[in-house]
């Protein structure tokens, strides 16, 4: 007796069982599409409930047949592997899913960068903080020690710092004890691909001077970053 593809067509259609009906149910009681609604993880766990009940089906069917043939024996084979294999992409599509609406970025990658600094403003990098800020986390730079230079004398922070979630809200922190701090947006995507040169230099989106002098235009000049992606 052929129970092979029965079953399979029975495993299809209950993989598809968190359908229409099933999403307007969800979104009757508070699920959402949104990032923070939670629909695509549910619905992605019901997918592989769904696809894990189609295995146990099948094997409680298959077990409680009769005498099988070695054709028989390696159809099925086959046929369990498909559905193995189906079973693998949902907890997958679940990991992946999770993982979007976490916001989380399982590649995490770096970013290195540059902050141009006024002339004179730093002997060390001993005391200077560098912070990137997002709507996720706070995170600590690293910061190289040795301060290079610009060819016109002013001083160059270099650093990296991990991008452990996918957001476009991403914001570094330069402070200066004693003198200033500055904000400096970073225009990269959710998901920024690797580049191998820097972009061009970004003045600061903000200066608060430590002494609560004016900022003027010379100073806002000053500092600016660049930045690529590791």
């Amino acid at each position: 007796m052929n129970i092979t593809s029965p079953i399979l067509t029975g495993a299809g259609r209950a993989a598809e069982l968190p359908g229409d009906s099933v999403t307007s149910l969800l979104r009757a009681v508070g699920f959402t599409d949104g990032p923070d609604g939670g629909l695509g993880i549910v619905m992605s766990a019901l997918a592989g409930i769904a696809a894990a009940l189609a295995v146990a089906i099948m094997l409680s069917v298959y077990f409680h047949s009769g005498h099988r043939s070695r054709h028989d024996l390696l159809k099925h084979g086959l046929a369990a592997s498909a559905v193995l294999v189906l079973l693998a992409f949902a907890i997958s599509d679940i990991r992946h899913t999770a993982q979007a609406y976490l916001g989380l970025n399982p590649a995490k990658p770096a970013v290195e960068f540059e902050i141009r600094l006024p002339k004179a403003t730093l002997t060390t990098a001993a005391d200077v903080q560098i912070e990137l800020l997002t709507d996720r986390n706070q995170k600590l730079a690293k910061v190289q020690e040795a301060l290079a230079s610009a060819p016109d004398g002013r001083s160059i922070l270099r650093g990296t710092v991990t991008l452990d979630y996918r957001t476009t809200e991403r914001m570094m922190v330069l402070n200066l004890p004693g003198r200033a701090k500055s904000t400096f947006r970073l225009r990269l995507p959710a998901s920024p691909s690797h580049s191998e040169q820097f972009g061009p230099w970004h003045l600061a989106d903000g200066i608060v001077l430590a002494n609560g002098d004016t900022v003027t235009s010379e100073i806002h000049d000053a500092f600016a970053i660049r930045y690529r992606v590791l």
